[in-house]
Protein backbone atom coordinates (compact mmCIF):
# COMPACT_ATOMS: atom_id res chain seq x y z
CA UNK A 1 0.00 0.00 0.00
CA UNK A 2 1.45 3.24 -1.43
CA UNK A 3 2.04 5.84 1.16
CA UNK A 4 1.07 9.30 0.56
CA UNK A 5 3.01 12.56 1.76
CA UNK A 6 0.86 13.43 4.26
CA UNK A 7 1.03 10.25 6.33
CA UNK A 8 4.93 10.20 6.25
CA UNK A 9 4.76 13.79 7.15
CA UNK A 10 2.22 12.78 9.95
CA UNK A 11 5.34 10.31 11.44
CA UNK A 12 8.17 13.20 11.77
CA UNK A 13 9.11 14.27 15.00
CA UNK A 14 8.60 17.95 15.42
CA UNK A 15 11.85 18.74 17.70
CA UNK A 16 11.11 22.42 17.74
CA UNK A 17 8.47 21.30 21.27
CA UNK A 18 11.65 20.71 22.97
CA UNK A 19 12.88 24.68 22.76
CA UNK A 20 9.91 26.58 23.88
CA UNK A 21 10.08 30.49 23.48
CA UNK A 22 12.38 31.05 26.96
CA UNK A 23 14.91 28.80 25.58
CA UNK A 24 15.53 26.04 28.19
CA UNK A 25 16.57 23.81 26.00
CA UNK A 26 19.99 25.43 25.21
CA UNK A 27 20.58 25.95 28.49
CA UNK A 28 20.31 22.20 28.56
CA UNK A 29 22.66 21.69 26.02
CA UNK A 30 24.96 23.73 27.27
CA UNK A 31 25.34 22.41 30.89
CA UNK A 32 25.64 19.08 29.17
CA UNK A 33 28.79 20.26 27.05
CA UNK A 34 30.23 22.11 30.31
CA UNK A 35 29.56 18.73 32.16
CA UNK A 36 31.62 16.73 29.48
CA UNK A 37 34.52 19.50 29.36
CA UNK A 38 34.83 19.05 33.19
CA UNK A 39 35.03 15.41 33.05
CA UNK A 40 36.84 15.57 30.30
CA UNK A 41 39.77 17.59 32.40
CA UNK A 42 39.33 15.56 35.23
CA UNK A 43 40.53 12.42 33.71
CA UNK A 44 43.03 14.43 31.85
CA UNK A 45 44.21 15.52 34.79
CA UNK A 46 44.27 12.33 36.69
CA UNK A 47 46.40 10.88 33.74
CA UNK A 48 49.08 14.08 33.27
CA UNK A 49 49.19 15.21 37.16
CA UNK A 50 47.48 12.47 39.03
CA UNK A 51 47.53 9.02 39.57
CA UNK A 52 50.86 6.83 41.64
CA UNK A 53 53.57 9.49 41.93
CA UNK A 54 57.10 8.25 42.48
CA UNK A 55 57.81 8.85 46.16
CA UNK A 56 61.81 9.76 46.01
CA UNK A 57 64.86 10.70 48.91
CA UNK A 58 66.90 13.05 47.99
CA UNK A 59 70.65 14.40 48.65
CA UNK A 60 71.68 18.14 47.98
CA UNK A 61 74.97 18.33 46.01
CA UNK A 62 78.34 20.09 47.58
CA UNK A 63 81.05 20.74 46.14
CA UNK A 64 84.57 19.81 46.92
CA UNK A 65 86.85 22.25 45.34
CA UNK A 66 85.97 25.12 42.47
CA UNK A 67 89.99 25.24 41.97
CA UNK A 68 91.55 24.21 39.23
CA UNK A 69 92.47 20.22 39.15
CA UNK A 70 95.92 19.30 39.51
CA UNK A 71 95.34 15.78 37.69
CA UNK A 72 93.25 12.68 36.54
CA UNK A 73 91.79 11.40 40.02
CA UNK A 74 91.77 7.62 40.16
CA UNK A 75 90.95 7.54 44.31
CA UNK A 76 88.91 9.55 46.36
CA UNK A 77 89.16 9.04 49.88
CA UNK A 78 88.78 11.38 53.39
CA UNK A 79 90.38 12.16 56.45
CA UNK A 80 92.22 14.56 59.06
CA UNK A 81 95.11 16.62 59.48
CA UNK A 82 97.34 15.25 61.96
CA UNK A 83 100.43 16.26 64.05
CA UNK A 84 103.11 13.53 64.15
CA UNK A 85 104.83 15.32 66.81
CA UNK A 86 102.75 16.38 69.50
CA UNK A 87 103.03 15.76 73.23
CA UNK A 88 101.40 17.09 76.87
CA UNK A 89 104.67 18.48 78.96
CA UNK A 90 104.70 17.52 82.41
CA UNK A 91 106.51 17.72 85.58
CA UNK A 92 108.86 15.39 86.22
CA UNK A 93 108.18 15.68 90.30
CA UNK A 94 105.13 15.84 92.08
CA UNK A 95 104.12 19.99 93.58
CA UNK A 96 102.13 22.73 93.01
CA UNK A 97 102.13 24.67 90.18
CA UNK A 98 103.09 28.31 91.32
CA UNK A 99 103.26 30.14 87.91
CA UNK A 100 102.16 29.44 84.15
CA UNK A 101 103.76 31.66 81.29
CA UNK A 102 102.36 30.15 78.42
CA UNK A 103 98.62 30.45 76.73
CA UNK A 104 96.65 28.33 74.10
CA UNK A 105 97.92 29.87 70.63
CA UNK A 106 101.63 30.86 72.13
CA UNK A 107 104.63 29.64 70.33
CA UNK A 108 107.20 28.05 72.33
CA UNK A 109 110.96 27.14 71.78
CA UNK A 110 112.69 24.25 73.16
CA UNK A 111 113.70 24.00 76.09
CA UNK A 112 111.85 27.13 77.26
CA UNK A 113 110.15 27.08 80.57
CA UNK A 114 106.79 27.23 80.42
CA UNK A 115 105.42 26.79 84.10
CA UNK A 116 107.16 26.84 87.82
CA UNK A 117 106.36 24.67 90.79
CA UNK A 118 106.46 25.64 94.25
CA UNK A 119 109.93 24.74 95.59
CA UNK A 120 109.91 25.60 99.08
CA UNK A 121 109.62 21.44 99.78
CA UNK A 122 112.57 20.65 97.31
CA UNK A 123 114.67 23.73 98.50
CA UNK A 124 114.55 22.07 102.14
CA UNK A 125 115.60 18.61 100.67
CA UNK A 126 118.78 20.26 98.83
CA UNK A 127 119.85 22.08 101.78
CA UNK A 128 119.82 19.33 103.66
CA UNK A 129 121.72 16.80 101.60
CA UNK A 130 124.12 19.68 100.44
CA UNK A 131 125.00 19.47 104.43
CA UNK A 132 124.82 15.86 104.95
CA UNK A 133 127.56 16.22 101.84
CA UNK A 134 129.53 18.50 103.85
CA UNK A 135 129.76 16.30 107.24
CA UNK A 136 130.47 12.92 105.08
CA UNK A 137 133.70 15.56 103.71
CA UNK A 138 134.84 16.35 107.42
CA UNK A 139 134.71 12.85 108.83
CA UNK A 140 136.88 11.62 105.81
CA UNK A 141 139.04 14.53 106.83
CA UNK A 142 139.31 13.72 110.33
CA UNK A 143 140.11 9.91 109.33
CA UNK A 144 143.03 11.03 106.75
CA UNK A 145 144.22 12.77 110.30
CA UNK A 146 144.03 9.73 112.42
CA UNK A 147 145.07 7.54 109.36
CA UNK A 148 148.54 9.93 108.92
CA UNK A 149 148.84 9.48 113.12
CA UNK A 150 148.45 5.86 113.06
CA UNK A 151 150.87 5.37 110.54
CA UNK A 152 153.68 7.56 111.91
CA UNK A 153 153.49 5.16 115.56
CA UNK A 154 153.76 2.06 113.38
CA UNK A 155 157.04 3.13 111.68
CA UNK A 156 158.13 4.30 115.37
CA UNK A 157 157.33 1.04 116.70
CA UNK A 158 158.73 -0.72 113.94
CA UNK A 159 162.03 0.87 114.70
CA UNK A 160 161.46 0.32 118.39
CA UNK A 161 161.05 -3.13 118.57
CA UNK A 162 164.30 -4.00 116.70
CA UNK A 163 166.01 -2.55 119.79
CA UNK A 164 163.65 -4.23 121.74
CA UNK A 165 162.42 -1.28 123.28
CA UNK A 166 158.57 -2.03 122.74
CA UNK A 167 156.45 -5.48 122.71
CA UNK A 168 155.57 -7.32 120.15
CA UNK A 169 151.87 -6.54 121.12
CA UNK A 170 152.23 -3.16 120.80
CA UNK A 171 153.48 -3.15 117.25
CA UNK A 172 150.53 -5.37 116.16
CA UNK A 173 147.95 -2.77 118.11
CA UNK A 174 149.51 0.00 115.89
CA UNK A 175 149.52 -2.39 112.54
CA UNK A 176 145.83 -2.80 113.52
CA UNK A 177 144.59 0.63 113.93
CA UNK A 178 146.56 1.59 110.61
CA UNK A 179 144.09 -1.03 108.57
CA UNK A 180 140.68 -0.14 110.78
CA UNK A 181 141.28 3.03 109.75
CA UNK A 182 142.54 2.54 106.41
CA UNK A 183 138.95 0.76 106.04
CA UNK A 184 137.11 3.76 107.51
CA UNK A 185 138.78 6.06 105.22
CA UNK A 186 137.91 3.70 102.19
CA UNK A 187 134.13 3.57 103.21
CA UNK A 188 134.54 7.66 104.47
CA UNK A 189 135.03 8.09 100.67
CA UNK A 190 132.55 6.36 99.67
CA UNK A 191 130.33 7.83 101.96
CA UNK A 192 131.33 11.54 100.23
CA UNK A 193 130.29 10.33 96.96
CA UNK A 194 126.55 8.87 97.98
CA UNK A 195 125.96 12.37 99.61
CA UNK A 196 127.17 14.08 96.28
CA UNK A 197 125.28 11.77 94.14
CA UNK A 198 122.66 12.62 96.40
CA UNK A 199 122.72 16.75 95.93
CA UNK A 200 123.40 16.09 92.26
CA UNK A 201 119.93 14.19 91.96
CA UNK A 202 118.35 16.70 94.21
CA UNK A 203 119.43 19.89 92.36
CA UNK A 204 117.96 17.67 89.48
CA UNK A 205 114.87 17.77 90.86
CA UNK A 206 114.90 21.22 91.75
CA UNK A 207 115.78 22.29 88.31
CA UNK A 208 112.65 20.08 87.30
CA UNK A 209 110.71 22.51 89.22
CA UNK A 210 110.62 24.69 86.28
CA UNK A 211 108.92 23.09 83.05
CA UNK A 212 110.40 23.03 80.05
CA UNK A 213 108.76 23.04 76.13
CA UNK A 214 110.58 18.93 75.12
CA UNK A 215 110.82 20.96 71.32
CA UNK A 216 109.67 24.05 69.78
CA UNK A 217 105.48 24.38 68.72
CA UNK A 218 102.42 25.91 69.08
CA UNK A 219 100.40 25.51 72.75
CA UNK A 220 97.35 23.84 71.56
CA UNK A 221 95.96 23.44 74.96
CA UNK A 222 96.44 24.66 78.59
CA UNK A 223 95.67 22.15 81.21
CA UNK A 224 96.67 23.52 84.53
CA UNK A 225 96.54 26.49 86.28
CA UNK A 226 98.05 27.49 89.54
CA UNK A 227 97.60 26.38 92.64
CA UNK A 228 96.93 23.30 91.37
CA UNK A 229 98.63 20.00 91.94
CA UNK A 230 100.49 18.47 89.41
CA UNK A 231 102.18 14.91 89.14
CA UNK A 232 103.61 12.75 86.55
CA UNK A 233 102.30 9.63 87.78
CA UNK A 234 98.74 10.96 88.56
CA UNK A 235 98.42 10.32 92.24
CA UNK A 236 96.01 12.16 94.56
CA UNK A 237 92.89 10.94 92.29
CA UNK A 238 91.06 13.91 90.24
CA UNK A 239 92.49 16.97 92.26
CA UNK A 240 96.00 15.73 90.87
CA UNK A 241 96.76 16.92 86.95
CA UNK A 242 98.91 15.43 84.91
CA UNK A 243 100.24 17.94 82.15
CA UNK A 244 100.83 21.55 82.57
CA UNK A 245 100.09 22.44 78.36
CA UNK A 246 99.93 20.32 75.08
CA UNK A 247 102.18 21.29 72.36
CA UNK A 248 102.44 20.83 68.47
CA UNK A 249 105.14 20.73 66.30
CA UNK A 250 103.12 22.67 63.62
CA UNK A 251 106.32 21.58 61.20
CA UNK A 252 105.02 17.71 61.42
CA UNK A 253 101.62 17.95 60.05
CA UNK A 254 100.57 15.31 57.33
CA UNK A 255 97.47 13.74 56.48
CA UNK A 256 95.56 10.41 57.47
CA UNK A 257 92.66 8.85 55.42
CA UNK A 258 91.68 5.24 55.46
CA UNK A 259 90.93 4.15 52.20
CA UNK A 260 88.86 1.07 51.53
CA UNK A 261 90.94 -2.63 51.15
CA UNK A 262 89.52 -2.98 47.62
CA UNK A 263 91.09 0.09 46.19
CA UNK A 264 94.13 0.38 47.81
CA UNK A 265 95.92 -1.30 44.98
CA UNK A 266 95.69 2.11 43.32
CA UNK A 267 97.53 4.10 45.61
CA UNK A 268 101.36 3.99 46.12
CA UNK A 269 104.51 5.35 47.56
CA UNK A 270 105.45 9.16 46.19
CA UNK A 271 102.20 9.29 44.45
CA UNK A 272 100.30 13.22 43.83
CA UNK A 273 97.59 14.13 45.89
CA UNK A 274 95.08 16.84 45.59
CA UNK A 275 93.85 17.70 49.29
CA UNK A 276 91.19 19.92 49.76
CA UNK A 277 90.05 21.55 53.19
CA UNK A 278 86.83 21.52 54.21
CA UNK A 279 87.06 24.71 55.76
CA UNK A 280 88.26 26.24 52.34
CA UNK A 281 86.53 23.46 49.62
CA UNK A 282 87.65 26.76 47.23
CA UNK A 283 91.69 25.49 47.46
CA UNK A 284 93.66 22.74 46.24
CA UNK A 285 97.04 21.68 47.68
CA UNK A 286 99.37 19.99 46.40
CA UNK A 287 100.79 16.63 48.42
CA UNK A 288 102.10 13.38 47.98
CA UNK A 289 101.88 9.81 49.97
CA UNK A 290 104.35 9.18 52.55
CA UNK A 291 104.15 5.40 52.50
CA UNK A 292 100.97 3.21 53.09
CA UNK A 293 100.93 1.69 57.07
CA UNK A 294 101.66 -2.31 56.20
CA UNK A 295 98.55 -3.08 57.95
CA UNK A 296 94.42 -3.46 57.67
CA UNK A 297 91.58 -2.42 60.31
CA UNK A 298 89.53 -6.12 59.83
CA UNK A 299 86.52 -4.04 61.34
CA UNK A 300 86.45 -1.44 58.99
CA UNK A 301 88.44 -3.00 55.90
CA UNK A 302 90.59 -0.08 55.46
CA UNK A 303 93.94 0.64 55.46
CA UNK A 304 95.34 3.46 56.97
CA UNK A 305 97.47 6.23 54.41
CA UNK A 306 100.39 8.62 55.18
CA UNK A 307 100.06 11.57 52.91
CA UNK A 308 102.95 14.77 53.24
CA UNK A 309 101.97 18.42 52.30
CA UNK A 310 104.09 19.82 49.41
CA UNK A 311 104.07 22.98 51.22
CA UNK A 312 102.91 24.07 54.62
CA UNK A 313 100.25 26.87 54.75
CA UNK A 314 99.13 28.45 58.06
CA UNK A 315 95.42 27.53 57.35
CA UNK A 316 96.32 23.48 57.50
CA UNK A 317 95.17 23.25 61.67
CA UNK A 318 95.47 19.74 63.21
CA UNK A 319 92.22 17.35 63.50
CA UNK A 320 90.65 19.55 60.32
CA UNK A 321 88.98 17.46 58.11
CA UNK A 322 90.05 16.99 54.33
CA UNK A 323 89.43 15.18 51.05
CA UNK A 324 91.87 14.29 48.81
CA UNK A 325 92.24 12.49 45.33
CA UNK A 326 94.94 10.21 44.41
CA UNK A 327 96.43 11.07 40.95
CA UNK A 328 97.48 9.42 38.20
CA UNK A 329 101.06 10.24 36.64
CA UNK A 330 99.34 11.32 33.14
CA UNK A 331 98.93 15.55 32.33
CA UNK A 332 96.26 17.15 32.54
CA UNK A 333 94.20 17.16 29.47
CA UNK A 334 93.70 20.62 28.23
CA UNK A 335 89.91 19.72 27.20
CA UNK A 336 89.59 18.79 31.10
CA UNK A 337 86.28 20.10 32.65
CA UNK A 338 86.77 22.97 34.62
CA UNK A 339 84.10 23.39 36.98
CA UNK A 340 83.43 22.46 40.62
CA UNK A 341 84.10 18.76 41.16
CA UNK A 342 81.03 17.38 43.28
CA UNK A 343 80.71 13.61 45.02
CA UNK A 344 77.31 12.00 45.03
CA UNK A 345 76.28 8.73 46.13
CA UNK A 346 76.73 6.19 43.73
CA UNK A 347 73.31 4.97 43.58
CA UNK A 348 72.44 8.39 42.48
CA UNK A 349 74.01 8.23 38.96
CA UNK A 350 72.46 6.39 36.16
CA UNK A 351 74.48 4.97 33.56
CA UNK A 352 73.17 4.12 30.03
CA UNK A 353 74.24 3.83 26.84
CA UNK A 354 77.92 4.61 27.87
CA UNK A 355 76.80 8.19 29.52
CA UNK A 356 75.85 9.30 32.52
CA UNK A 357 72.98 11.23 33.87
CA UNK A 358 71.44 11.98 37.70
CA UNK A 359 67.96 13.01 38.54
CA UNK A 360 67.88 16.58 39.38
CA UNK A 361 64.76 17.95 41.83
CA UNK A 362 63.22 21.39 40.56
CA UNK A 363 59.98 22.75 42.26
CA UNK A 364 58.92 19.02 42.84
CA UNK A 365 59.88 17.93 39.50
CA UNK A 366 62.59 15.81 38.13
CA UNK A 367 65.05 16.90 35.25
CA UNK A 368 67.16 13.91 33.33
CA UNK A 369 70.55 16.25 33.49
CA UNK A 370 73.66 14.17 31.62
CA UNK A 371 77.36 14.90 33.78
CA UNK A 372 80.80 13.80 33.55
CA UNK A 373 81.72 11.31 35.99
CA UNK A 374 85.43 10.76 37.30
CA UNK A 375 86.68 8.12 39.89
CA UNK A 376 84.08 6.25 42.17
CA UNK A 377 85.23 5.02 45.54
CA UNK A 378 83.84 4.01 48.78
CA UNK A 379 79.85 3.93 47.21
CA UNK A 380 80.57 7.63 46.11
CA UNK A 381 81.08 8.99 42.26
CA UNK A 382 82.98 12.23 41.69
CA UNK A 383 81.15 14.44 39.15
CA UNK A 384 83.28 16.69 37.00
CA UNK A 385 80.64 18.61 34.69
CA UNK A 386 77.36 18.80 34.75
CA UNK A 387 76.26 19.71 38.85
CA UNK A 388 77.15 23.01 40.74
CA UNK A 389 76.72 22.74 44.33
CA UNK A 390 72.96 23.02 46.10
CA UNK A 391 71.55 21.50 43.93
CA UNK A 392 69.35 18.61 44.94
CA UNK A 393 69.26 14.90 43.70
CA UNK A 394 67.12 11.93 43.68
CA UNK A 395 68.92 9.19 45.47
CA UNK A 396 68.57 6.29 45.55
CA UNK A 397 67.17 5.98 42.26
CA UNK A 398 63.61 4.75 41.61
CA UNK A 399 61.78 2.87 38.72
CA UNK A 400 59.26 5.52 37.14
CA UNK A 401 61.11 8.43 36.87
CA UNK A 402 60.02 10.61 34.04
CA UNK A 403 61.56 13.59 32.43
CA UNK A 404 59.74 16.80 33.85
CA UNK A 405 57.27 14.35 35.78
CA UNK A 406 56.07 15.11 39.62
CA UNK A 407 57.65 13.17 42.56
CA UNK A 408 56.66 13.28 46.24
CA UNK A 409 59.91 14.32 48.24
CA UNK A 410 59.61 11.53 51.66
CA UNK A 411 58.71 13.15 54.84
CA UNK A 412 57.67 16.13 52.81
CA UNK A 413 54.97 17.59 54.66
CA UNK A 414 53.01 19.94 52.39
Amino acid sequence: MALDNETLGSLRIDRSSYIDDSGSGKKILLWISIGVVIIAAIVAGYIFFGGKTPEVTTITAQAESTGPSLGNAVLNASGYVVARRMATASSKVTGKVLEIFVEEGMEVKKDQVIARLDPINLQNQLTMSERQLDASRRELAEIEVRLAEAQRNLERNESLIKQQLVSQTALDSSRAEVNALAARLEASKAQVKVSESNVVMRRTDYDDLQVRAPFSGVVISKDAQPGEMISPLSAGGGFTRTGIATIVDMDSREIEVDVNEAYINRVKANQKVEATLDAYPNDSIPAHVINIVPTADRMKATVRVRIAFDKLDPRILPDMGIKVRFLDDQPLATNAPKGPRIRVPSVAVQREDGGAFVWVINDKRVERRAVTVGPESDGNTEVLAGLTGGEELVSPLVPELVDGGKVKIKDDNE
